[in-house]
């Protein structure tokens, strides 16, 4: 069997990190999909789908984004159900994230939360070599 989930799109806002009561970190966020199709208005319609993320994950996801970047969310699919303080059950379907790539840099190249620099990258066009070779040399 399989279940298999890939997702790109934007945080809706920061992630929001935690601890279990054993230490371990856990941190949510919720990503905007948006639909492949127009509706009838010829407006593209967004899902908005629960991410969970645990463990180093949780806590680099959470210490480097923020509201709006772009990412790509590999994991499964999951549907948990609990119960509120009020008795009632409740289900959550959400994915459980096994990979989460960065598609952007955010404009200020800060964290997520803008108060930690990440620090200055090198311009790198200059640091290629130009190769010459004639049509009988093979590149390796």
């Amino acid at each position: 069997m399989l279940n298999r989930v890939i997702l790109i799109g934007r945080l809706v806002r920061d992630p929001e990190l935690r601890y279990t009561p054993s230490g371990v970190p856990v941190a949510n966020f919720t990503l905007a999909v948006d639909r492949p199709y127009l509706n009838q208005q010829g407006e593209r319609g967004t899902d908005f789908i629960r991410i969970a993320l645990w463990r180093k994950l949780a806590e680099t996801c959470a210490n480097h984004l923020g509201k709006g970047r772009l990412v790509a969310v590999e994991g499964r699919l999951q549907v948990r159900s609990y119960e509120t303080p009020e008795g009632q059950r409740r289900q959550v379907t959400e994915v459980v994230a096994e990979d989460v790539r960065f598609l952007d840099w955010p404009k200020d190249r800060t964290t997520g939360s803008g108060n930690e620099e990440m620090g200055d990258f090198p311009d790198l066009g200059d640091l290629g070599t130009e190769i010459e070779m004639g049509d009988d040399e093979l590149p390796f």
